[in-house]
């Protein structure tokens, strides 16, 4: 989720700093600036013209920069109105030789908070709840659930702190891969802690918020989470290679991409290994860990979620295009962004649910061995998915992003 979350960052980060959020790639503020960072001006008001696609040197940037993050594969969907570019870079597995594919599914983090926040909009919709209630009014035992609103929730404002940056977590994740997470010793990992700041105050990517909200969702469904997102997403969409897992399932279906790591999940919360550690990655002296069959339970709602790089194509088109909402939700959803760094013009924008990077509205998700990116911009129809078998990079880089930032800078052309 960023499950080491880039907001996320390690969900993601937000910031060159950035909050390496863990292991839960929630999406980590990091992240988003770094794409900002990618062209000047990229929340303002002026429309930017597209440049055309140039393929070979698109491919050249892509396979420069997986190699030197030393990524064993990725994948890119780049579609817009001046042309796409498509390209599977690499291999599927560390050391192996079959070719990473469009159909492959792999985990897809905090992405899936997405598909949370979806459904909790439908439930506003259908009147189960509404965006201002208590959470105490859904879930009780919630640390000052009076004063968090299931906005906050949605917007990362609630100030509760984000179990995956805790170092009880990534132990266990390191000595015991496989274990199978309830949401109970998730909550409880986060509840230990002291708010981070008074509700509504501040920005601060948790994926304990979402993971609430999964809850809140069964129990207003009266149905299990994999369940409602079948039922609600995946199937009116045709998603049928699209699923959220059991809590005891670390499967990925066939064809699949395994996912790597260097290092542990205790290394890696701070971002970058020891600077001895990343020579030696690059000498090839010590090789990743193949994190394909972790169990994601640990980022549930936030972050456990499975798909292919085609069918998160299709999801952000729709997540961003309003097909699971009604007109009125929609526009709300889109107007709810804003800066995570209100001091800072070009920082990523968030909102009930959903990510905007400079033009594009999406998020990003990462778990130990798998990082990815989806956007899409609805005034100038672009579309963008990347996703790469390794995460974070050694020197703390969120591979997709990285690529993905890339890739903005050469279509877009700022406005001068």
């Amino acid at each position: 989720m960023m499950l080491k979350n880039t907001w996320e960052r390690r969900n993601s980060r937000m910031d060159k700093a950035g909050l390496k959020a863990l292991v839960s790639n929630l999406v980590s503020a990091l992240l988003v600036t770094s794409i900002c960072a990618a062209f000047s001006g990229c929340n303002s008001d002026d429309k930017e013209a597209l440049n055309a696609i140039d393929t070979a040197k698109m491919q050249q940037m892509v396979a420069q920069l997986a190699e030197d993050m030393l990524v064993p594969g990725a994948v890119v969907i780049l579609h817009t109105p001046k042309g796409n570019f498509e390209y599977n870079y690499g291999v599927s597995r560390y050391g192996g030789s079959e070719p990473t594919r469009f159909e492959q599914h792999l985990r897809v983090g905090s992405n899936t908070k997405t598909w949370v926040g979806t459904i909790i909009l439908q439930m506003v919709q259908e009147g189960k709840l509404q965006l201002g209630d208590p959470v105490a009014m859904h879930w009780t035992g919630v640390p000052r659930g009076e004063q968090i609103t299931i906005a906050q929730l949605l917007s990362m404002e609630s100030g509760l702190h984000n179990y995956t940056t805790t170092l009880a977590l990534n132990q266990t994740l390191d000595q015991d891969p496989t274990k199978a997470w309830t949401q109970v010793e998730l909550l409880e990992l986060s509840f230990d802690y002291p708010l981070d700041f008074a509700p509504g105050t501040a920005f601060g990517y948790s994926n304990t918020n979402t993971v609430l909200l999964g809850l809140i969702a069964q129990k207003l469904d009266d149905s299990t989470l994999p369940e409602i997102m079948q039922r609600r997403l995946f199937a009116p969409l045709g998603m049928t290679q699209t699923l959220f897992p059991e809590i005891t399932d670390n499967v990925l279906p066939e064809p699949y991409a395994h996912g790597f790591m260097y290092g542990t999940n205790v290394l890696t919360m701070d971002g970058a290994l020891p600077e001895a550690m990343q020579q030696e990655a690059r000498d090839g002296v010590i090789t990743p860990g193949d994190q394909t069959h972790a169990n994601p339970s640990w980022g549930w709602a936030a972050g456990a979620g499975i798909s292919t790089a085609r069918e998160l194509q299709v999801w952000v088109e729709a997540l961003v295009g309003g097909k699971l909402l009604n007109e009125e939700m929609q526009k709300l959803r889109l107007a709810s962004v804003k800066p995570i760094d209100s001091d800072n013009p070009n920082t990523a924008y968030y909102g009930l649910g959903i990510a905007k990077f400079g033009q594009l509205y999406g998020h990003t998700g990462e778990l130990p061995g798998y990082n990815s990116f989806m956007g899409h911009d609805p005034e100038n129809k672009v579309t963008l998915v990347v996703w790469t078998n390794l995460a974070p990079s050694v020197d703390g880089r969120d591979p997709a992003t990285t690529i993905a930032a890339a890739l903005i800078n050469q279509l877009y052309r700022p406005v001068d």
